[in-house]
């Protein structure tokens, strides 16, 4: 006699064939799908229709595109829900494709041209290397590892792509953590890898007795000084051009906003360390990075963004059993936590 739960598990581990396979070929379709949004960006669709729907042979004589290859990935955008479809030939703008139009608030387009671009794309072709031998194959895909790729003059136009995608990932959060954090009594924050300082010169205009720094490489902290300008924060703001790896400045407060997951756990190690250890009595520290749900099978964004940095930097997105491990090992004590949106979570720590 067949066991009913038995049969009842093996129905249901075996499943519908033929929405599996459905299922699979959207994701085997995530690579095309990247490249069509690529090329939505690259050719400013998302622009050329803000103001009204179009044809695609009006984007076409705008962009000096292929009229009928521009039809086509309109079409492929509309299927996505990037576009809508206006009859007549005509395709407007969703709510979604705002996100990648330029300069607008919350603006996704340059995130999608580093993410589809070569140095992020190359690396992937050579994904199944990185698990083998556990670390990023981007040197072998680039010539150089990410961030010294980015750093090479000729890749100038690249760099400042991949630091516009990171200060419009920075305005997703940089508000909700203005909601929570407090830096009442604190006079100096050193925002540790900070690139142009979006952070730290949110704190400062929200906090007018706080004074900021930014610590990183020579190119990076010129961005943030003329963001302090700019803002008209300069008499506060001060960029320290340096090596985290090395020494960071004394303050009260370090900032480190996806800074921790680009690197693996030694050199996070290291990182936390100088912090701590330039830190004075009651220094604090707000760590900001996605959390890997520690739920393993439930659909979780930061799993594919850990991937994503075994690939391309060899990075490591962490759960908070991994997360206090570097924190109980370089002195610091974890606090409250909390959602600030886009997906990230704020730490706030305490020196011990």
């Amino acid at each position: 006699m067949t066991d009913l739960t038995t049969t009842r598990a093996t129905d249901e581990a075996a499943g519908d064939p033929a929405a599996d396979v459905a299922s699979l070929m959207q994701m085997i379709a995530g690579g095309a799908i990247l490249q069509t949004l690529h090329a939505v960006a690259e050719l400013n669709i998302a622009d050329h229709v803000a103001d009204g729907a179009r044809t695609a042979k009006e984007v076409a004589e705008r962009e000096g595109s292929h009229e009928r290859s521009t039809f086509r990935l309109m079409r492929a955008a509309a299927s996505l829900g990037v576009l809508s479809y206006e009859g007549s030939g005509r395709f407007g703008l969703t709510g979604r494709g705002q996100f990648l139009r330029t300069g607008v608030p919350g603006s996704l387009r340059s995130l999608v041209l580093i993410q589809a671009g070569e140095s992020h794309w190359q690396p992937w072709s050579l994904f199944p290397e990185a698990v083998r031998q556990g670390a990023s194959q981007a040197k072998k895909a680039l010539g150089a590892d990410v961030f010294d790729y980015y750093a090479r003059p000729e890749k100038a136009d690249k760099a400042k792509l991949f630091a516009d995608s990171m200060r419009d990932l920075a305005g997703m959060v940089t508000q909700g953590i203005l909601a929570e954090a407090d830096t009442e009594g604190l006079s100096t924050a050193v925002d540790v890898g900070g690139g142009d300082g979006h952070l730290v010169l949110a704190l400062m205009e929200a906090n007018p007795a706080l004074h900021g720094q930014v610590l990183d490489l020579p190119h990076a902290i010129e961005d943030a000084s003329r963001q302090a300008e700019r803002r008209g924060l300069s008499d506060r703001f001060s960029g320290v051009p340096g090596d985290f790896f090395v020494e960071v400045p004394g303050a009260d407060l370090y900032l480190l906003k996806t800074v921790l997951h680009d690197w693996d756990d030694d050199r996070c190690t290291t990182i936390l360390r100088n912090c701590r250890s330039a830190a004075g009595e009651g220094g604090r520290a707000l760590v900001v990075e996605m959390l890997v749900d520690q739920e393993i099978g439930k659909p979780d964004f930061a799993t594919i963004a850990d991937v994503t940095m075994l690939c391309v930097t060899g990075g490591i997105e962490r759960d908070l059993d991994e997360f206090d491990t570097l924190f109980a090992a370089t002195c610091w004590h974890r606090g409250r936590t909390y959602p600030v949106g886009g997906g990230y979570f704020a730490m706030e720590l305490e020196a011990i």
